[in-house]
């Protein structure tokens, strides 16, 4: 027994210090954080190696944010914050009670604190999300993301509003070419340039919904558009597959199952909301009138989301490949809105080298702003929005216009216009019903 206790006794350090091993491997490391400054709030994301708790708690005199995350140590470094952000100074880290971290954000304003953990994904592995939302209701102008301002609708025509969504950005890179082309900054270039295209055409106004690279959640982009009252949205992305001789240009609208679960979203949440979507008021509305004029608002949508993708895809198959000769339908959430038309453009595929190369070009991304702007005016051309400027010109009889695009004929524009074949011929002196795209007809009053 005696010999049994000094063996025992010989061997406790290195018992002790296996045991000691695993609870200092269970320390979790932040490998690195990063800082997205948007319109709206601020996010801080840090990296782990593993699944993190945290408390968070705020504190004045100075405003600061203080996170404490136990068994956890700092492995990377902390970013500098921007200064021109609206709400946060900077960052800084401690220990606290010798294994937990403490990072204590400092700010320039009261800020409301969101905070989650994300999960692996495939291209991230776990992480901590940290919003920051300024008290006042918004956030300082940011340089470079200006909040637009929509014209009133009650007093003169109004402009049509084009609603423009520059797919991912922040800390969601989207889809990474060959050569390390990121997708958020092409589709942001992209953007830019619609916009600056929206803006110079009489009667019509560009809303970006990301003007920066910063993250704006799926569902905050379609309350973006709306917040706006677009009369279209537009999400700009570059494909990827796994392929990379896939090539070629597409355009999404929302499929049936989509719109089937954004409406039972939408029912479901009306109690938490006194929102009118497409002129329905879900509040007062009971279940089956709700139900009924909801379904109606949104079949109208979808309809008219076709139209103007199709007059998109028209333009886009002129400029170069399409990867399918009609529309596809998907579930996309920023899809989703049930009383704004809207549109999904898959510029191209990224993954593709060529492709990659051309979306890199300011010519390239210069003509697909041109052919989806020239989709747009088509759109808007034979659906003027109700209460514009557009619409207004569509309706003033005597000098209207109509330019040529793919797939009209001059049995169409007469129909359309509710004028007669032989009118439209003798005000254009068309001795037969050729015409050529890019045309400019006049159409005559009445007849």
């Amino acid at each position: 027994m005696k010999r049994l206790i000094q063996t025992f006794l010989a061997c406790l350090p290195a018992l002790l210090l296996a045991t000691a091993t695993p609870a200092m491997a269970a320390q979790v490391a932040v490998q690195g954080a990063r800082v997205a400054s948007g319109p709206d709030k601020t996010r801080l994301v840090m990296d782990t190696d593993g699944p993190v708790d945290h408390r968070i708690f705020t504190l004045d005199g100075p405003d600061r944010v203080v996170v404490d995350i136990p068994d956890a140590r700092l492995a990377g470094e902390l970013p500098e914050a921007d200064t021109s952000d609206a709400t946060l100074i900077g960052l800084r880290s401690g220990v606290r009670e010798g294994d937990d971290l403490r990072i204590v954000l400092d700010l320039k304003q009261p800020a409301r604190v969101k905070s989650f953990a994300l999960t692996p994904d495939g291209t991230y592995g776990h992480r901590l999300v940290i919003d920051l939302i300024p008290k006042g209701g918004g956030s300082a102008p940011q340089k470079g993301a200006p909040h637009p301002s929509v014209p009133s609708r009650a007093s003169r025509p109004r402009s049509a509003v084009v609603a423009i969504d520059a797919g991912h950005g922040g800390q969601d890179p989207g889809a990474i070419g060959a050569h390390g082309t990121r997708e958020k900054d092409v589709t942001l270039a992209i953007a830019r340039r619609l916009a600056a295209l929206v803006d110079k055409e009489p009667g019509m106004t560009a809303v970006l919904i990301r003007d920066g690279d910063y993250f704006v959640a799926l569902r905050e982009r379609i309350l973006k558009a709306r917040e706006y009252k677009a009369d279209v949205f537009i999400s700009i992305h570059a494909d990827a597959f796994t392929n990379p001789e896939v090539r070629g240009s597409s355009v999404f609208t929302l499929s049936e199952r989509g719109a089937s679960s954004e409406a039972a979203k939408w029912l479901a949440d009306r109690e938490n909301s006194a929102d009118l979507v497409g002129g329905v008021d879900l509040k007062v509305s009971d279940d089956v009138l709700a139900n009924v004029l909801l379904n109606m608002s949104q079949n109208a949508t979808i309809e008219h989301s076709g139209e103007a993708a199709s007059a998109v895809l028209r333009n886009l198959d002129r400029l170069g490949d399409t990867h399918r000769p009609q529309v596809q339908k998907a579930a996309f959430v920023v899809l989703k809105s049930p009383d704004i038309p809207s549109m999904l453009v898959e510029t191209a595929f990224i993954s593709n080298p060529q492709e990659e190369a051309r979306l890199k070009t300011q010519q390239h991304q210069q003509r697909l702003a041109e052919a989806i702007l020239a989709g747009i005016k088509g759109y808007f051309r034979k659906y003027p929005p109700q209460g514009t400027q557009i619409g207004q010109e569509a309706s003033a009889g005597p000098g209207r216009k109509h330019v040529i695009e793919g797939g009209d004929t001059l049995v169409e524009i007469a129909k359309r216009y509710n004028v007669s074949l032989s009118s439209l011929r003798t005000a254009n002196r068309l001795k037969g019903d050729t015409i050529r795209l890019g045309q400019v007809l006049t159409i005559p009053e009445g007849g």
